[in-house]
């Protein structure tokens, strides 16, 4: 059974239908990547899959034991983030409070765990140092280690390589890659066509106002929004 399975959404705010018709599912270890042009609807789905928003009409269903607090989630960051006056292990750390229940304080174990996720990241060294004295590519990896300390199952990435020059985009995709191997479940939105061919497993590709299409990526650069979309990025279609 999928671990997510969305039928027939329609998605929008204050009343206004952004996008809808909206079907796919997504498996355990699967890679999907979401495309599409802004305002399509894509940031609006994401919030939908994390309960911050309710479909106007349609459903998710999840599956294989799937919670909620199962979910991790690596927004787009502002500039108000970039400029958080906290240590890079306060920032992971905070990745385990929906692990902590009532407690104000943080258990042993959920310590380790964000001693852990840095260790697996490669920010061990920076664990003491202020965030926003950081690197762009550096505050991401420190983002994802947050959202690592959250995701048991399932990790939600909304454009993790924005605003990062092209070595810290690559180092990026590259780690989102690598946790996708070792058995994390990754949904991400991405403008860069070309790292969403290299990484993902599957396409779903959104657009005036509906999914033009889902399915493997393989297909997908058979498809014509594939080959479309591909060409006006520059990418070369298979």
């Amino acid at each position: 059974m999928p671990q997510l399975a969305c039928q027939d959404l329609t998605l929008g705010y204050e009343g206004k239908t952004v996008v809808s018709g909206l079907s796919f599912t997504v498996n355990t270890g699967d890679y999907l990547c979401i495309v599409g042009e802004n305002g399509s609807g894509k940031s609006t789905l994401m919030k939908t899959l994390l309960n911050l928003k309710t479909p106007a009409s349609g459903q998710i269903l999840t599956g294989g034991g799937l919670l909620q607090s199962e979910i991790g989630y690596m927004p787009q960051q502002t500039a108000v983030q970039k400029d958080f006056p906290a240590s890079v292990r306060e920032v992971v750390r905070s990745g385990c409070l929906n692990r902590c229940g009532l407690r104000p304080f943080y258990s042993k174990t959920e310590k380790q765990i964000a001693e852990d996720n840095m260790e697996k990241l490669g920010i061990a060294d920076l664990a003491k140092r202020c965030y926003r004295e950081l690197s762009g590519g550096q505050q991401q990896r420190a983002l994802l280690a947050r959202a690592l300390c959250a995701a048991r199952k399932i990790i939600l990435l909304d454009e993790p390589a924005a605003g990062l020059d092209p070595k810290a985009a690559a180092d990026m995709y590259a780690l989102t890659a690598k946790l996708n191997s070792e058995g994390t479940t990754v949904i991400m939105i991405s403008h860069d066509i070309a790292a969403s061919v290299k990484y993902a497993s599957h396409i779903l590709h959104i657009g005036a106002g509906t999914a033009l299409f889902f399915g493997t990526k393989a297909d997908y650069l058979k498809s014509g929004a594939g080959r479309a979309y591909a060409t006006a990025d520059g990418g070369e279609p298979a």
